[in-house]
């Protein structure tokens, strides 16, 4: 959930609560102030009724004008010790001048009259509807909250797009940076102490990451370019030995298992130094390559290298594939993924390759799913078989990226298929 979603659901949920207690609050108090000015009505009212029974005047006519009404009975002594001299109550009266039933407010008060006796008074008068009160009270208490709401919501949304602005910046920045090529200039100072520290210290971060990468990518491609020498130089005096000494066939047989040594780590120093430049996004120029043809072209090579494999291999779909990219990375790329299907087939294994307008996949035999996570790591072998250094696929994933082509791996029907998905615009 976006941030700016959390906070007004958040703000919605406390402005809610806020309104149910304040809601509550605000009926009771009205409820109060109007029992309050109706209960001094009453005891004005009734006050005036016992003044006129004590001193024997003609009791008002109930009514009199309002709606109020009363009654006077004499009770025991018993009722008068057994009942408050005065109680306020809230019931249903029968109003004469409406012939209906209302809500009313009723006062009761016992009294000891002229003769000695007790006479309870009992004073009615109409008040509100209190269902109808809550109601209209709820009404409005719900449309105050819809109006609240969504003058929080747009005041929150405005206001947070504004101060946010600076973290969008930095997150598109950051989505858009990429270890292997220039720093983005990342924008002026927003002003907010907060957000410039973020931005300070996330363009810190991408420059050493940038200066570490440069630094490693050196280290790679001077280290492979220092090892070309001496490794030309035990292959040269190698080839000495088996030319200009007499040798026995176990001496011969160690300089040539010695010579195939040297000949896979010259081919592995040519890996890493392909590897690096790529890193780096030096890719020579490109032209339009005919990947129907280079599958036809790699497929025979390997075929005749891994004759004794007795490994057969079809083109199983064929339509029209036209890359445009640099022909000796093309040549690698196919070319790898082909090793790796007839350096990994057992033997008399099959061999699938199918070649759609905007994709490569080659399928081999297998038994169980390589380790998807991993199969493009450098180095990483799920079963190591000869002539394997663990960086083909890695190639084939660095390849691909720098041309933004798409790379995937999957594992059905006991076959393991690679997958290249070309760009929309080869």
């Amino acid at each position: 959930m976006k941030l700016i979603y959390r906070i007004t659901l958040r703000l919605s949920l406390i402005t809610a609560l806020l309104l149910a207690v304040w809601s509550a609050f605000f009926y009771f108090t009205i409820m109060r102030e109007i029992n309050d000015e109706t209960d001094d009505a009453l005891s004005d009212y009734a006050e005036k009724l016992i003044i006129c029974s004590l001193a024997g005047r003609t009791m008002p006519v109930p009514g009199d004008g309002t709606n109020n009404t009363y009654s006077i009975q004499a009770v025991s002594d018993e009722y008068a010790e057994q009942h408050p001299r005065i109680a306020y109550s809230d019931a249903d009266v029968y109003i004469p001048g409406k012939d209906e039933t209302e809500p009313a407010r009723i006062l009761k008060i016992i009294f000891r009259g002229s003769g000695g006796g007790f006479w309870e008074l009992t004073v009615a008068t109409p008040t509100i509807e209190k269902d109808d009160l809550l109601t209209a009270i709820a009404f409005w208490i719900a449309a105050l909250y819809l109006l609240l709401l969504l003058t929080v919501v747009g005041t929150t949304v405005w206001i947070f797009h504004r101060s946010m602005r600076p973290l969008y910046a930095l997150l598109e920045w950051l989505d858009a940076y990429e270890v292997s090529k220039p720093v983005p200039p990342l924008s002026a100072q927003s002003g907010v102490t907060e957000f410039d520290r973020l931005s300070d210290a996330a363009l810190r971060a991408a420059k050493r990451s940038e200066k570490l990468y440069q630094q490693q990518q050196q280290f790679l491609g001077n280290a492979s370019h220092e090892m070309q020498t001496p490794l030309a130089i035990c292959r040269g005096r190698l080839e000495w030995l088996v030319d200009r000494t007499e040798l026995s066939e176990e001496q011969l047989g160690e300089i040539f298992r010695a010579q195939r040594a040297i000949d896979r780590i010259v081919k592995l120093n040519r890996t890493l130094l392909l590897l690096s430049r790529l890193d780096c996004g030096q890719l020579p120029e490109s032209e339009e390559i005919d990947m129907s043809a280079l599958v036809q072209e790699q497929a025979s090579i390997f075929e005749e290298i891994y004759a004794h494999k007795e490994i057969r291999w079809q083109i199983v779909r064929q339509q029209p594939l036209t890359v445009t990219m640099n022909r000796s990375l093309a040549e690698t790329l196919v070319g790898n993924l082909l090793k790796n299907a007839w350096v990994h087939s057992s033997q008399g294994g099959n061999i699938s390759i199918g070649i759609e307008s905007d994709s490569l996949t080659v399928s081999n035999d297998g038994s169980e799913p390589l380790d998807s996570e991993r199969i493009f790591e450098r180095f990483y072998q799920g079963q190591s078989r000869e002539g394997s250094s663990g960086l083909g696929l890695s190639l084939v994933e660095a390849v691909c990226r720098s041309y933004d082509f798409s790379v995937s791996y999957r594992f059905e029907n006991h076959k393991h298929a690679f997958t290249i998905q070309f760009s929309p615009h080869i």
